[in-house]
């Protein structure tokens, strides 16, 4: 798969296309006056307990105060325990306490209580952030978790003969001040390099540790990586053709951080210096326009719609103008394999999270009902973002979940339309007024 990434910058906001085989897989904005808190560490203080919901809500520095549920706080046992949601191989578990129950929040946490915590979910639409004391530091090559005593390898590494090597290399990096997990990226590297990659997270932490003991609550006390080194660190690998920038400044910078982590990279980064803007001269503005779009048209001629709801996201398959050749359960069959392709990418594309309802078309053979479920599951490996995806229904509908830990890119770009009152949807005024000061 031949992967490239295209970063427009400019005073207002950062835009970053990562382009695969030609096709806009994602498309991420960062915009200075609303940059995003997920990932940043904050000692926050205890505004209020509740009991019936097993939650807290914590001040950290933000309008609306944060949401702490039980699950999401470390108490000894947590600590013990692999990190919510984790979908990695574990390796090693550390030594679990003799009681493995959970207390209620009302017997862990008292108002006025100061604690650290890091967000795990931006604040999206009405609602505050989602917080957890889970705390987790990725690097480059791994995932440091100074509240947890596990080791773990990536499942995404499939290879046996080199998740051999990694877990002798993980074990061997066993620390008492946390665990960690061995990210995708660290496949073929060396064993110096992952572990000056732990001894620099190692450090990290203790810094952090160091500045939240003396600062008062709530405050800020670690603030993760900006959208543009996020994305190198995440997505720049040997896999990569070329990431292609069009602000010198920030040209530079990003090869400096390249250098102290992955110098080897480096000649795949090149300054964008022609007149057309980045983003027209890829033909990728033109795919933001198409990502925006209710209907999606598939290359056989069915298409999918996407309807986005406060619930759910519902996405309904159709043949279209796709007849097919034989029969009709084989031309529903067909449509229904080919869409599953769509709306992985589109997910991805459009950044859709929480409950999405797919509606494919009706199958009455139980083995094509198999195969599509199957095809969507295989689809689904490439998304980082975690899923869980329950079995497809008589009536042809699957139910599935995806990790919502940032705004969707509808709702980024997109508002409510004024003349219909809400119910339509158009260009908001600051992505307008962005696109103005990008064309003079």
């Amino acid at each position: 798969m031949k992967q490239d990434i295209f970063i427009n910058c400019t005073p207002q906001e950062s835009r970053i296309a990562i382009v695969e085989d030609s096709s806009l897989a994602e498309f991420l904005v960062e915009r200075k006056q609303e940059r995003g808190i997920a990932g940043n560490i904050y000692k926050g203080k205890v505004a209020r307990v509740l009991p019936g919901m097993q939650a807290a809500f914590v001040e950290i520095g933000m309008d609306k105060a944060a949401f702490l549920h039980v699950s999401d706080f470390s108490t000894a046992y947590e600590a013990a325990a692999p990190p919510p949601g984790s979908e990695d191989e574990i390796i090693f578990e550390g030594p679990k306490p003799s009681s493995h129950r959970r207390l209620p929040i009302e017997r862990q946490l008292v108002r006025g209580q100061e604690i650290l915590v890091q967000v795990a979910k931006d604040p999206i639409g009405m609602k505050g952030a989602r917080i957890t004391s889970h705390i987790s530091l990725p690097g480059r090559y791994l995932v440091f978790m100074p509240t947890s005593t596990h080791v773990g390898i990536s499942r995404r590494i499939d290879d046996d003969k080199e998740r051999k090597r990694l877990k002798e290399i993980a074990l061997s990096l066993l620390t008492k001040e946390g665990g960690f997990i061995l990210r995708t990226a660290c496949e073929g590297r060396s064993k110096r390099e992952i572990q000056r990659d732990l001894a620099f997270l190692t450090k990290l932490w203790r810094g952090i540790q160091k500045k939240g003991e003396g600062a008062p609550a709530p405050s800020l006390i670690h603030q993760d990586l900006d959208l543009i080194a996020r994305t190198i660190r995440d997505f720049f690998s040997t896999d990569t053709h070329l990431v292609v920038m069009d602000h010198v400044k920030e040209y530079r910078r990003i090869l400096d951080f390249v250098g102290n982590f992955m110098p080897r990279l480096k000649p795949k980064i090149t300054l964008y210096t022609q007149t057309e803007p980045i983003m027209d001269h890829y033909g990728v503005e033109e795919k933001i326009t198409k990502a925006l779009e209710r209907k999606v048209w598939l290359h056989s001629g069915g298409y999918i719609t996407i309807e986005r709801t406060e619930a759910l996201t519902a996405i309904d398959v159709n043949t279209g103008r796709f007849v097919g050749k034989r029969n009709q359960e084989e031309t529903i069959f067909k449509t229904n394999q080919e869409a599953t392709q769509e709306i992985v990418h589109q997910l991805r594309l459009r950044n859709i999270g929480g409950i999405i309802i797919i509606d494919f078309i009706d199958m009455e053979k139980e083995v094509n009902r198999k195969k599509v479920y199957e095809a969507l599951r295989e689809a689904i490996k490439r998304d980082k973002a975690r899923t869980n995806i329950l079995k497809i229904s008589e009536l042809g509908l699957v139910e599935m979940t995806r990790q919502r830990t940032r705004e969707s890119l509808e709702n980024m770009l997109l508002g409510p339309c004024p003349y219909c009152e809400g119910r339509g949807r158009i260009k908001s005024h600051v992505t307008v007024a962005y696109e103005i000061l990008r064309a003079i």
